[in-house]
């Protein structure tokens, strides 16, 4: 998880300091002096402030060279925890992690479908209570952050849903969430969680990851150089309803010709149901059977996917290419998605690609990948000095 050391505090300030600690840490008092170019005094007071709030621990101690091993200091990023909520269309998981983005505990369940936001977010409070009670993290607790289908304005945490979620266009769910909470709330397009918790379990390299997720819609998020890419509007990946030549299938959103209406589970489960399927859970079984039409299905709209990806990879030329959700990461809907991308995306763009596979962490990406946001939200250096700012008023 990297951090920007040239943000918005000032240059010497303790929130400063503690991101250098953070990026390039463990290390000892003296090293820290010297790195940031402050009098020991000073460093004492910052290093002491920062210990006030419980942002920093020791690591162990330096091997000694002849005298006291002295103390390696480094950012606490077990100490305290996160709660993190992937909010989809019908389900809903939530999860206590720690700042390393280790995900302690996880609860999944099933959201009625068109349940009202209040309700949902109602349901993540109250689960996310009972987990940090069962881990015993509660006084721990210092940030929440929150995943959800559609755009999610960058300034102000309002998200436009899919269509088929009606009912959140428009809710601020910043606000709604930070109304019944003290600590700071982070809510994110869950295709760039999935990205950036693929990104994190890569060891956070300064690459550019393209994550897809495929459930009841189709989204996807970007990672470039280790920061989530939202564009002006948080509209950076929104693929579901690119127009397919030919196709005239109707889309949720009331248009024909969706991406979302031919290739997502909801258009697998429309074409899918006189076989009986109702859920995706349905497709995934039918598909691990080795029913034909399944597969079929699966296939094509793997390849569909596919078609459309090779244009966003000729665009912005990512090394990884990570599918994530209950369709995205079936073999075979990966397999045709590969073979489209590999096959109609432009030569040069292919030759940094080095995969296209289903996503490494699986339905967890989303949910580390908040924990990495949450803990770069709570380290900010502004945040940090706001703190202390508090703290001292």
């Amino acid at each position: 998880m990297q951090v920007d050391v040239n943000a918005t505090s000032g240059p010497l300030s303790p929130g400063r300091i503690l991101a250098v600690l953070r990026r390039d840490g463990p290390m000892t008092r003296h090293e820290l002096q010297a790195r940031v170019g402050l009098s020991r005094a000073t460093m004492v007071e910052r290093l002491d402030a920062l210990s006030r709030l419980k942002l920093l621990r020791t690591a162990g101690r330096q091997a000694s060279s002849g005298g006291r091993p002295a103390e390696l200091l480094t950012a606490d990023e077990a100490g305290r925890c996160a709660l993190v909520a992937d909010i989809g269309v019908s389900h809903l998981a939530v999860a206590v992690a720690d700042l390393t983005a280790t995900v302690l505990a996880v609860r999944r369940e099933k959201v009625p479908a068109r349940q009202e936001p209040a309700a949902v977010l109602e349901r993540v409070l109250a689960i996310g209570a009972e987990l940090l009670a069962e881990t015993g993290r509660a006084e721990d607790f210092c940030v929440l952050a929150a995943g959800i289908p559609g755009q999610v304005d960058p300034t102000s945490g309002a998200n436009t849903a899919p269509p088929s979620m009606p009912g959140w266009s428009g809710t601020a769910v910043h606000d709604a969430i930070a109304a019944r909470v003290r600590v700071p709330v982070v809510v994110e397009n869950d295709a760039n969680a999935l990205a950036f918790g693929e990104h994190l379990a890569d060891g956070a390299p300064a690459t550019t990851m393209l994550g897809v997720k495929v459930g009841t819609g189709i989204g996807s998020g970007v990672v470039i150089n280790g920061r989530p890419y939202r564009g002006v509007t948080g509209s950076v990946g929104e693929i579901g309803h690119i127009k397919l030549a030919g196709h005239e299938e109707r889309c949720a959103c009331g248009r024909t010709g969706c991406l979302a209406a031919v290739a997502s589970g909801r258009a697998l489960l429309r074409l899918l149901r006189p076989s009986g399927v109702r859920t995706l859970a349905d497709v995934v079984r039918q598909v691990d059977q080795g029913r034909q039409e399944a597969i079929t299905a699966v296939t094509e709209a793997g390849r569909q996917l596919g078609g459309v990806l090779a244009t966003v990879v000729s665009i912005v030329n990512p090394q990884h290419l990570r599918l994530g959700g209950p369709i995205g990461t079936l073999p075979r809907f990966a397999d045709a998605v590969r073979t489209a991308v590999l096959d109609q995306a432009h030569p040069v763009a292919l030759l940094g690609l080095r995969e296209i596979t289903p996503a490494r962490l699986g339905d967890q990406a989303p949910l580390i990948g908040l924990a990495g946001l949450a803990a770069d939200a709570v380290f900010d250096p502004s945040t940090v000095d706001a703190q202390l700012a508090a703290d001292t008023a």
